[in-house]
């Protein structure tokens, strides 16, 4: 029987997990600080549901099944379409932050998968403020991770009245061979741009004055209101985001320790009504993150004294020590080296009858005697 994942899946465990939980733990703090409430939705969804509110470009990545009833379904691309559904008849602006598994069906690389965990903020009901405001979150978000990173912003409304005045059609294939200019060269793009006679149209991006445009007031708003909240961006006119149903500004997070964008959204409408969000790609942020993880603090090693040990161990939880407890001591010393516990507590009967007990400083080696209270300090 074979053990390996499906390809473009794949486990999570030991300390992985652990820095994907404190990222998780560092977003929804952040999310809940500016007033987003969870939503969950499911995995599965009707596959004509999913197609009818996902644009062309889309539909040909979705995981497509089937159930018993043979009825069509499919696993969720994304959770912007669910949205759809889950913010009617709520109060506006509804806020809310979601988290967990979206499908693609497409090729791999070594930083995109089949499966992938997204971090989603959207505001329904939005104007210029959340716009900056979500950009602000995201910053906060990168800053308490330790991650560089770079955001860049454009409007879809501005690229749109730019391609009018170059008298260019087929817009919307236009503005997806333009997005490709992460994955592509200059070049590669400029010659997938003739077929639509555009190829000079990203030379003229950087040349333009878009003071002249009208909806070159969209990035003013914006400029103005993340001076506000105090979050810098930089205004990038081949910035296009390749999904046709964004109507305003977009957004894409760019860092130099990865190649892809690992944090990206924009405006768009919901039922008619103006919206804007971002998602958060947590596979992405996990490797460029370098945050301080919440390992084992302490290993109480059992030595014939199981009731006293328990207690002791109980004893450090309730005061927010992390501890587990193993008995042997040549395997909990063994054990505490290769999961880096920083400290080790002897449970014997001699240290129960003087009702202090050996710790053990994993990184020095010294010991030393101490009651319970004692331990709570020192590893406090």
């Amino acid at each position: 029987m074979k053990m390996e994942t499906v390809k473009g899946f794949k486990d999570v465990t030991g300390e992985e997990s652990l820095k994907r939980e404190r990222i998780k733990e560092i977003l929804i703090n952040n999310f809940r600080l500016y007033g987003y409430e969870p939503a969950e939705t499911p995995i599965i969804e009707f596959e004509k549901f999913m197609k009818d509110n996902e644009s062309d470009e889309v539909i040909s990545d979705i995981f497509r099944l089937k159930d018993k009833g043979k009825r069509d379904l499919a696993l969720r691309y994304e959770f912007t379409f669910q949205l759809k559904r889950i913010s009617k008849n709520k109060k506006l602006p509804y806020k809310r932050y979601q988290i967990g598994s979206v499908f693609r069906d497409e090729p791999i690389s070594s930083n995109r998968f089949r499966e992938f965990t997204q971090c989603d903020i959207d505001v329904v009901g939005s104007d210029y403020k959340d716009d900056a405001e979500v950009l602000k979150i995201t910053s906060n978000v990168l800053n308490e991770l330790g991650i560089n990173y770079e955001i860049y912003v454009n409007s879809r409304k501005l690229l749109n009245e730019i391609l009018d005045k170059e008298g260019i059609k087929n817009k919307e294939e236009v503005i997806r061979e333009i997005d490709k200019l992460d994955k592509l060269s200059e070049k590669e793009v400029k010659n997938n741009l003739k077929k639509y006679n555009a190829e000079k149209l990203i030379d003229k991006l950087k040349k333009i004055d878009f003071r002249k445009y009208e909806n070159y007031k969209d990035i003013e708003e914006l400029q103005k209101y993340c001076k506000y909240f105090g979050v810098k961006i930089s205004f990038l006119p081949t910035l296009a985001r390749g999904l046709s149903y964004y109507n305003g500004n977009v957004f894409e997070v760019k860092s130099k320790g990865m190649r892809e964008t690992i944090v990206a959204g924009g405006a768009y409408l919901i039922d008619g009504i103006q919206s804007t969000g971002l998602a958060f790609g947590l596979d992405r942020l996990q490797k460029l993150a370098n945050i301080k993880l919440d390992n084992i603090q302490c290993l109480i090693i059992n030595i014939q004294q199981e009731k006293d040990s328990i207690e002791l161990a109980e004893f450090l939880r309730k005061n927010k020590i992390r501890t587990i407890i193993l008995d042997k001591i040549s395997k909990g010393l063994d054990y505490a080296n290769k999961m880096n516990i920083p400290y080790v507590l002897f449970v014997g009967s001699e240290e129960v009858k003087k009702n202090k007990f050996k710790l053990k400083n994993m990184k020095t080696g010294g010991e030393e005697m101490l009651k319970k209270e004692e331990i709570i300090k020192k590893l406090l």
